[in-house]
């Protein structure tokens, strides 16, 4: 007998299940000051096929939808203030934010961990991102570690920056693009600061000391910002997670979510851009 109120259709549509491909993404880590450490990129978490998931890992299974049914998404903002970034989830798929760069305290662990200073560095999260690289404290020409990125870590510093651990790629709305790459550190009086690993990862700014801002992570990347030789560090980039399912299914996005759809062959893409809340699938 159906549920009060509800077709006996209904009812067995409610119990359905169908396979979502997801590349979820969280917000990245805010890059340090001086001659500290670049941000670490946002957990990476992807099950596209013949792809990979964070730290070069095996890509993970789709996850199982009941049709309409709710399933919690959230946008994960980039850190900011010398802060790690935060978390994005979908459904049971929760990446973790990315660490902040460290300077004179501890680099943050994160989805990808941010890069050292001389105090350890950030560890990322198994299937996420790598750690962040080390410093090397030697006087002048110290050099902060570089942000890790999807791909893995980020670089160790030297007598020159240390750039940012690798972004990955996915081809999951149809184009090929790299995101999650870490922020570049910076040092003292050793030239040009460290290059972000790509997919939009700010690089560290370069010497002397108290002279700029490293550069920013990129907008739905949730690639780690860059390392500044001033005191006023840059935000890690804000997450994204993107949606691939059957074109014989059709989304509904919450309230307080923005996104988009569009049709690739017998697939429909959805990405998911900001905010918290919904969605939810039906035939």
């Amino acid at each position: 007998m159906p549920l009060l109120g509800t077709s006996a259709s209904q009812n067995t549509k409610s119990f359905l299940s169908v396979p979502i491909t997801y590349l979820v993404i969280a917000g990245g880590g805010d890059g340090s000051t001086e001659s500290g450490g670049g941000g670490g990129a946002g957990g990476y978490r992807c099950s596209v096929v013949g792809e990979l998931s964070g730290n070069s890992s095996i890509a993970e299974s789709p996850l199982e939808v009941a049709l309409e049914t709710n399933y919690e998404v959230t946008i994960g903002a980039g850190g900011s203030s010398f802060q790690s970034g935060s978390n994005s989830v979908f459904g049971s798929i929760t990446s973790i934010g990315g660490g902040g760069g460290g300077n004179g305290v501890a680099p943050y662990n994160g989805g990808s961990g941010g890069g050292g200073s001389g105090r350890g560095v950030g560890l990322g999260t198994a299937g996420q991102g790598g750690n962040g690289g080390n410093a090397n404290a030697q006087g002048n020409t110290n050099s902060g570690g570089g942000g890790g990125g999807a791909a893995g870590n980020g670089g160790n510093g030297s007598t020159s920056a240390a750039g940012g651990g690798g972004a990955l790629t996915s081809s999951i709305t149809g184009t090929a693009t790299d995101r999650a790459g870490g922020g570049g550190a910076t040092g003292q009086n050793v030239g040009a600061g460290g290059p972000g690993g790509g997919g939009g990862a700010g690089s560290g700014a370069g010497a002397p000391k108290g002279g700029a801002s490293g550069g920013a992570g990129a907008a739905n990347t949730g690639s780690g910002a860059g390392c500044s030789t001033n005191l006023s560090g840059s935000s890690g980039g804000s997450g994204i997670v993107i949606l691939r399912y059957s074109n014989s299914l059709t989304i509904t996005i919450g309230t307080g979510l923005t996104g988009s759809t569009s049709t690739i062959g017998s697939d429909r893409v959805t990405s998911i851009t900001a905010g918290t809340g919904n969605v939810s699938w039906s035939k």
